[in-house]
């Protein structure tokens, strides 16, 4: 059975509209011909994501998302996705944005790694980003 989750660690930061968010990811994820199996997002405080991307990827410096493929089948979505809520709130800040709409780009951003995209050149970022913007253009989405 499908299933996204939503967990918190260190933070008393608690997600809005989880149904809307939870059917907007599966729809992402459908979108992009993968079949969803579970999403456990844990979203937390930087000291809490930073320890976890020392510990698991042995990179010391700080990020807003960290996200574990669990999957073992091709095509099938699987993860435990890791989100710096103090990381969204500042890039947020730095950008002039709104704090649910980076949440939101972050959140997507999470899934669109699961189903294939990378952003590692100046082409995948872009391209990672051509798809952001459009799911959260989905008319649920505007702001």
């Amino acid at each position: 059975m499908a299933e996204i989750n939503f967990f918190y660690e260190d933070t008393a930061f608690e997600l809005s509209h989880k149904e809307i968010i939870s059917s907007w990811i599966a729809h992402t994820i459908s979108s992009e011909h993968h079949e969803l199996s579970e999403i456990n997002y844990i979203f937390c405080s930087d000291e809490y994501l930073h320890q976890i991307n020392v510990d698991y990827l042995q990179h010391d410096y700080y990020t807003d998302i960290i996200t574990f493929d669990n999957s073992e089948e091709e095509g099938i979505v699987e993860s435990d996705i890791f989100i710096s809520i103090e990381r969204v709130q500042d890039n947020a800040q730095d950008q002039g944005i709104p704090f649910e709409k980076e949440l939101r780009r972050v959140i997507i951003h999470g899934v669109l790694h699961l189903v294939g995209f990378n952003d590692k050149t100046d082409a995948e970022q872009s391209l990672m980003r051509e798809k952001e913007n459009a799911y959260l253009s989905l008319p649920q989405f505007q702001s």
